[in-house]
């Protein structure tokens, strides 16, 4: 293969897969957008803005699906086998990116391509193969109706290669579930906003990766060896990603429950008080070892396995924080057990557990008020901590079957369905779904979750570690939308490198990497300023889409209701504060009152050729 980019670390390849007329072709990957937009998030975003017309509908043949590596993906860069996908989200309406790990991601890149760029939609249900020995569209008629691990075991019996890499959707996505994901190597999740959904409207089953390749050339290999080396080292060694290494992201339950912020019964407070039997240390019961994604040192991962009791025998890569209290402390659950079965089945169905699980909370909050009922649920008690109907819903949804069909479209359709005020109730920015932090114990949270550019998302800036988890006061705005600039910024740049979310990688750090691996020197203001154009693209798209100031606001239940217990109880973030903040935040944006960045700001990140004058 010759790469005909001068920036190394890179495969010089994006393959371009027309569902349609079955055409597959591999182009260069643009150069141009590259320098401007790392990878990852960045380019995907900026293919996705030139090739997507406004007002498409995310279900249509004519929307777009991006995945998209990173400079130092499967480089050997620790926490970099990553990929994200690109698309406009059926959930939300927004632009969506996506993440996941494992291996996949790797293989993607080891197999000579940057990204995989779809677009239109097959006659009937396909998945796509890429291997080193040629790419081609292959009939998947067999696979329909299966859920995720069957669909990964027959293809890797078909391809003949047990290393063989596959991504692929459940019967969540072939019923365009709104928050269906993708779902590679049997637990790792392309997670939020509805991409499996889009696979699925493109009868698109799964993606199969078979290659022999390990090596990516890097520009300055001895200096960049020693870089990772040194960093790996110390990854596996600091305080700092201890939690990482030791109990992963479940020691988040402790401090969150301690914080008052764990979302429990549908965020009608923020203490469980059955918290110590989901928490790490009733997880390390079940762990059989950890794991780690490609080349990672810092192996967060739990490979866990329930060998006793109602739920003997399944055994999972997982559970995460976000999923442990979504769908359980959220729901009223307190058997860790109970949990990995219920994230099992999902992980199977390719429903993305957060969403999932707030949207069965609110339905349990409805089943409570008496808005949904017994022969609304096909006989289902579906209350707060009954497993049975908790773990049978999960069916309905998948499937569409009965009230699944509503609760398929999240929060938002399920308040939408019940009418009158259950919007008070349906825990949604721009119709996704809150993550497992309540924002009335951490108000920067709240700015973080509404300015986000797919709808609430912890992953866009995480100031609760600064506060609720931190030194700074919680219930204050004062300086809070300087610190979300500035995690926006940092982040969207470290979503096109693509390094994991358990990194806390810094810009400098991000910036040697960049320059070690494609040759082309980058500094730390680099780096934020590349994030700042990356963020300001998204969010032209979705004012392109009609998204505005009107959007970014946190739920009535934040802003009007108190939390009832824990070093939160009596709090609530009052709308004027909040809105403090978020005119604090547009100005140091540089965008208007409506939330709309100005031509004097897109000029100055470069964005006027994209998105125009």
């Amino acid at each position: 293969m010759v790469v005909l980019m001068e920036l190394k670390g890179y495969a010089g390849r994006i393959l371009w897969v027309d569902l349609s007329n079955g055409e597959v072709k591999a182009r260069d990957t643009p150069e141009d957008l590259a320098k401007e937009f790392i990878g990852g998030k960045g380019l995907g975003a900026a293919l996705l803005y030139r090739l997507l017309e406004p007002g498409v509908d995310p279900l249509s043949p004519d929307n777009v699906a991006i995945f998209m590596t990173g400079p130092v993906t499967a480089t050997g860069a620790p926490a970099a086998s990553r990929c994200v996908l690109v698309t406009k989200s059926p959930h939300t309406g927004t632009f969506l990116d996506t993440y996941a790990g494992g291996y996949w991601p790797s293989w993607l890149k080891l197999a000579g391509y940057d990204g995989i760029v779809i677009t239109g939609r097959a006659d009937r249900l396909t998945y796509l193969y890429i291997g080193d020995d040629g790419v081609e569209l292959r009939e998947a008629e067999h696979l329909r109706g299966k859920g995720v691990y069957e669909t990964i075991n027959t293809i890797v019996r078909d391809v003949g290669d047990k290393n063989v890499r596959v991504a692929a959707i459940g019967p969540a996505g072939e019923n365009l579930v709104k928050y269906a994901c993708v779902v590679c190597d049997y637990h790792h999740n392309f997670g939020r906003g509805g991409g499996g959904a889009v696979l699925g409207s493109k009868n698109l089953k799964a993606i199969a990766i078979s290659t022999e390749n390990r090596e990516v050339e890097v520009a300055r290999p001895d200096e960049f060896s020693k870089f990772v080396s040194e960093v790996s080292k110390a990854l596996a060694t600091s305080e700092e990603h201890e939690w990482a290494r030791t109990d992963g992201t479940p020691a988040v339950v402790d401090w969150s429950n301690e914080a008052g912020i764990m979302p429990t019964y549908n965020f009608r407070s923020g203490v469980f008080r059955f918290a110590d039997r989901i928490n790490a240390e009733a997880l390390s019961k079940y762990r059989e070892r950890k794991g780690a994604c490609y080349k990672c040192p810092i192996a967060c991962r739990n490979i866990v396995s329930v060998r006793r009791g109602k739920y003997k025998g399944v055994r999972l890569e997982g559970p995460e924080y976000e999923t442990i209290v979504m769908a359980g402390a959220n729901c009223g659950i307190k058997r860790i057990d109970a949990i990995i079965k219920w994230n099992y089945i999902a992980d199977d169905y390719g429903l993305d557990t957060i969403s999932a699980g707030a949207t069965i909370a609110m339905a349990m909050e409805a089943y409570r008020r008496g808005l949904l009922k017994k022969e609304d649920l096909e006989g289902l008690e579906l209350d707060f901590g009954n497993e049975e109907a908790w773990i049978r819903i999960l069916d309905y949804i998948a499937f569409r079957r009965g009230i699944g069909d509503v609760l398929a479209e999240g929060v938002r359709g399920l308040a939408s369905h019940l009418g009158g005020d259950a919007w008070k109730f349906a825990m949604h920015i721009k119709g996704l779904e809150l993550p497992a932090y309540d924002p009335r114990g951490s108000f920067a949270m709240a700015l973080a979750y509404a300015t986000s550019d797919r709808g609430a998302c912890h992953l866009r800036a995480w100031p609760v570690g600064y506060e609720a988890f931190g030194n700074l006061d919680p219930f204050t705005v004062e300086g809070k939308a300087q610190l979300v600039v500035r995690d926006q910024n940092r982040n969207a740049a470290k979503w096109s490198m693509i390094f994991c979310d358990f990194y806390a990688v810094s810009a400098e750090a991000m910036a040697k990497f960049y320059t070690l691996a494609t040759g082309r020197e980058l500094k730390k203001a680099d780096i934020y300023l590349i994030g700042e154009r990356i963020w300001n693209l998204t969010r032209m798209f979705n004012v392109r889409e009609g998204f505005d100031r009107k959007d970014d606001y946190p739920p009535y239940r934040v802003m009007r209701e108190t939390l009832k217990a824990g070093p939160a109880k009596g709090k609530r973030l009052p709308k004027k504060d909040y809105e403090k903040m978020l005119m604090e935040y547009y100005r140091l944006r540089g965008w208007n009152a409506r939330g709309i960045p100005t031509k004097k700001k897109l000029r100055e990140l470069g964005l006027t050729k994209i998105v125009g004058e």
